[in-house]
């Protein structure tokens, strides 16, 4: 340490503060389910996969598990097989009333040494299958404070915060419900810095949500399009131009060329510094006669959270990609995206 550091660290003390992270150094981080972690530390990164979910809907945004030890033992294998592909951080993006359940994320993250992040938000895609129905009567101003008590307080009582807060909206222009969750969502981000995923249905839609957050003059760095595969290429670049992140996050077996014909797309137009990629990958927690099972989702995928690794980037580097281009898409892009 020089002697102007020592100097500083001495003032540091002396005036009260018990923080010292050194002069110049980044002090940028995510929210994970066991804390906050600088994005130094995040390495190789998967933004959009799921580990705990339930399609029936739940009464309650965080659910219960009977037989946790047995979930455990069912789950670790698939994210043990993540660390050794190489992964350290993965975003969980099972909604509220889908069947999220934070301390057994909590717990998953200790056992794999994978560092994982949750969410808070409301899903309205799928029909608004998964709102509560209060969320009929609330104003967006009311769900965004909602929302900050779980960033706040940390999620259903158990002191785990979010670290990005996760919508769905379905196709097409945003009706009145999708609206007042996505402006809910915003007020949130510029509240606690919290990037937004929505889930979205396609072009028209992103184009609806670019809409809103020009009209509150929302950082559209703070938003990603969640399903940008969706789309059209003239669409995805237009949204990366404007700010927007491009999450292609249902990479799978049978789509490979269709996913390497995007990303090149957006190489050709400067355009990687704006892309996320992701599996969509996970289960569904399901009993059956009295014993718990995993129902893999499938998505063409043999084994989940394996295909960009073992298969997409391979292709990549044929086609002339660079180490350094795979790990902006991979490492650095993800720091940028959920940063705070």
């Amino acid at each position: 340490m020089t002697s102007q550091n020592s100097y500083v660290l001495v003032l540091l003390i002396l005036f009260g503060c018990s923080t010292y992270t050194g002069l110049g150094q980044d002090p940028a981080y995510i929210m994970t389910v066991n804390g906050k972690l600088s994005v130094h530390k995040m390495g190789k990164t998967l933004v959009h996969e799921h580990i705990i979910t339930n399609f029936n809907g739940t009464k309650n945004p965080n659910q219960p598990i009977e037989d946790e030890e047995k979930a455990i033992n069912l789950i670790l294998p698939h994210l043990k097989y993540l660390k050794n592909l190489g992964y350290s951080t993965l975003f969980e993006c099972t909604p509220s009333y889908i069947g999220k359940n934070v301390r057994l994320l909590q717990r998953l993250s200790e056992l794999s040494g994978i560092h994982m992040v949750t969410n808070t938000g409301y899903y309205a895609a799928v029909n608004k299958k998964y709102l509560p129905e209060s969320v009929y009567a609330e104003s967006a101003g009311s769900l965004a404070e909602k929302w900050y008590k779980e960033w706040d307080d940390g999620i259903a009582n158990t002191g785990i915060r979010p670290g990005f807060i996760k919508l769905g909206v379905g196709e097409g222009e945003l009706d009145q419900v999708e609206q007042k969750i996505v402006k809910a969502g915003m007020i949130l981000s510029s509240k606690t810095g919290m990037a937004i995923a929505v889930h979205t249905g396609g072009g028209t839609s992103i184009r609806s949500q670019a809409s809103l957050a020009r009209k509150h003059n929302f950082d559209l760095n703070k938003l990603i399009w969640v399903h940008a595969q969706n789309g059209t290429d003239l669409e995805r670049l237009e949204m990366a131009n404007q700010g927007i992140w491009i999450s292609l996050d249902g990479v799978s077996g049978n789509r490979i060329e269709e996913y390497l014909e995007m990303i090149l797309a957006l190489r050709q137009q400067s355009l990687l510094s704006r892309l996320l990629l992701s599996h969509d990958d996970g289960w569904a927690i399901d009993h059956y006669q009295g014993n718990l099972e995993l129902n893999l989702f499938g998505n063409e995928n043999d084994k989940p959270y394996s295909t960009i690794s073992e298969v997409l980037i391979p292709k990549l580097f044929e086609l002339g990609f660079t180490k350094k281009e795979i790990d902006l898409i991979m490492v650095d892009n993800p720091k940028k995206a959920f940063r705070l």
